[in-house]
């Protein structure tokens, strides 16, 4: 049976939502690439917050950086019902995100820096996730729920950040455990919880 001979009625009541189904998986793709690759800059991230200061920042980091990489494991069911696949090419995924900018400098780095770029990628991702979020409304719920779960837990990081460069408060407390996800963690099922 070729992938023309069935009907995907999960993709068709979504079209006749008025859903944009190749823009909405687009869209998710290159979400899960950022998330994918934000996890692997700030594992290398966290290993240069030295001294007291960056001691400290490491956990911060932990639970951004495990976050992360639950909101790339929660794309990967939905790309998939969706009718996409992820690149074959691992360059050409993490090509993808953008996030060159979170590359360390050669030689020493500011804590200050640090929380820029980390800053700096929480924002990029809360634009991301509205983004999906407002394409999905009302036209793909599915999607929308991951989309709008993940944006709150983004908007989180990015009050974290805020309050630590600019001591502005953000009301919260940390995570339990790294990679808690409190929001998201119904959406990624690979990922060994090991806690309540």
């Amino acid at each position: 049976m070729s992938k023309s001979d069935y009907q995907v009625i999960g993709i068709n009541v979504l079209r006749k939502n008025g859903a944009d189904v190749d823009e909405i998986l687009n869209t998710l793709i290159k979400n899960a690439s950022v998330e994918f690759t934000a996890y692997y800059y700030l594992t290398n991230i966290r290993a240069h917050c030295t001294g007291p200061e960056g001691e400290h920042l490491k956990g911060i980091i932990e639970d951004a950086r495990m976050e992360d990489l639950s909101h790339y494991e929660s794309c990967i069911q939905r790309i998939f019902e969706l009718g996409g696949t992820l690149p074959r090419d691992a360059q050409d995924f993490i090509g993808m995100s953008g996030c060159e900018f979170l590359q360390l400098p050669d030689g020493p780095i500011e804590v200050e820096d640090i929380l820029k770029m980390c800053l700096k990628a929480e924002q990029g991702a809360v634009v991301n996730w509205n983004r999906l979020c407002n394409m999905t409304l009302g036209k793909d719920p599915v999607t929308y729920d991951l989309a709008k779960d993940i944006l709150k837990e983004e908007i989180e990081h990015e009050a974290w950040f805020l309050e630590l460069l600019h001591g502005r408060p953000s009301g919260q407390l940390r995570r339990s455990f790294p990679g808690e996800s409190p929001h998201t963690r119904g959406h990624s099922r690979s990922l060994d919880r090991g806690h309540g």
